[in-house]
């Protein structure tokens, strides 16, 4: 059963857009514009065709035919960009969440200097001669403390806000516009058979898609990544006995790079300026693919049937928890929650914990159908 059209909704079809209030009355064949008589007076006065809306809605209108597969393609583009601009604020508010992390840890580190300091003063010393130190101490510490939360996180929280402000506006408009076209598009089947509100919804329409198209195009790039420049860094180490085969790389949100070295079975981390600073070994089997599961934690798949976990933590690795599987891993991805292990044949679908939750796909007609490309 089709629902018939709301009250609100014809009423909001039989508004101008430009002159909320006004109902439109014209349409402008020059400037292919609805018009109120607002519109004509200010905007279309020298307009040699201007006609009543039920002449237009009853000329031709051929350049409605692809209207509902253009209408249901923008849609679609609207909702990525969507997820790009909050993919944006995610990945920024990710980066700030590990910039603060490093803070605290700096932090940990003063505190636990200073009370070494002050331990080391009070060694050997009277109990009246202690008290001093330790009152002192424990103002030192509510100093260092109250400067950290007032100043660095507040301000770090207050950078955040400012650099996430002008996405939030992009994303915000992304649904705003979504929100107008959806109604129109789904407004438009239910006005079949009345020509003039079938007219005004369908070039309401047109003009949002045009609206949309342009946006799209300003906040959406038609590709995955903007290459902003090259460089080249050498990443072989001492210890390395073959030339380096890079078969996995992650970007950390602190400005960290970890590296598969493959030929030389290795992850290595390397800091802002692209120098090895820690590494692990990995002889039990070939390094395949590497994914991020958290900005401090890596999944790396082995030929040995495994996905081993790496934490990083103040630039050093470590290994952790190992996951064994049943098949053979040539790739690997984390995305919500969930990892995505590629076999050569088949992708299978499993938590973070090793459960298997399903086979998304097998070809077994060849040995390697399946195989994870970089």
């Amino acid at each position: 059963m089709k629902w018939p059209l709301s009250k609100k909704m014809e009423t909001s079809l039989l508004t101008c857009v430009i002159h909320k209030g006004e109902k439109l009355t014209m349409y402008c064949l020059d400037h292919s514009q609805l018009c109120c008589s607002k519109c004509v007076e200010l905007n279309h006065r020298l307009c040699l065709q201007v006609t009543p809306l039920p002449q237009a809605a009853r000329g031709k209108s051929t350049n409605f035919k692809n209207l509902p597969v253009r209408t249901e393609n923008t849609l679609l583009l609207m909702k990525q960009c969507q997820a790009y601009q909050e993919d944006k604020m995610m990945s920024l508010k990710v980066s700030y969440k590990e910039h603060e992390r490093l803070i605290v840890d700096g932090l940990r580190v003063n505190i636990v200097s200073y009370l070494r300091q002050c331990e080391t003063s009070t060694v050997k010393t009277t109990h009246e001669h202690m008290q001093y130190p330790i009152s002192e101490m424990r103002e030192e510490i509510k100093y260092l403390l109250a400067d950290f939360e007032k100043s660095t996180i507040k301000e770090k929280k207050e950078e955040l806000n400012l650099k996430q402000a002008p996405i939030k506006v992009v994303r915000n408009s992304c649904i705003r516009l979504h929100y107008e076209l959806f109604h129109l598009h789904v407004a438009i089947p239910k006005v079949l058979g009345k020509p003039e509100l079938f007219f005004i919804a369908s070039k309401k329409c047109l003009e949002n898609i045009q609206q949309s198209d342009i946006f799209i195009k300003e906040n959406l790039p038609n590709h995955v990544f903007t290459v902003n420049g090259k460089s080249v860094h050498n990443v072989k180490m001492p210890s390395d006995s073959k030339t380096c085969q890079i078969t996995a790389v992650c970007a950390l949100p602190n400005g960290q790079v970890l590296v598969a070295d493959k030929a030389n079975f290795k992850v290595k981390l390397l800091n802002q300026q692209y120098r090895v600073v820690s590494h692990l070994d990995f002889r039990d089997g070939l390094i395949q693919d590497m994914c991020l599961i958290t900005p401090t934690e890596v999944a790396v798949a082995m030929s040995n049937y495994e996905v081993q976990f790496i934490t990083v933590s103040q630039s050093q690795l470590a290994k952790g928890r190992k996951l064994k599987l049943q098949h053979y891993c040539t790739g690997i991805a984390h995305n919500q929650g969930d990892l995505y292990i590629c076999s050569g044949t088949a992708l299978y679908k499993l938590t973070l914990s090793g459960k298997l939750v399903c086979r998304l796909y097998e070809d077994s007609s060849a040995d390697l159908t399946g195989e994870h490309q970089h």
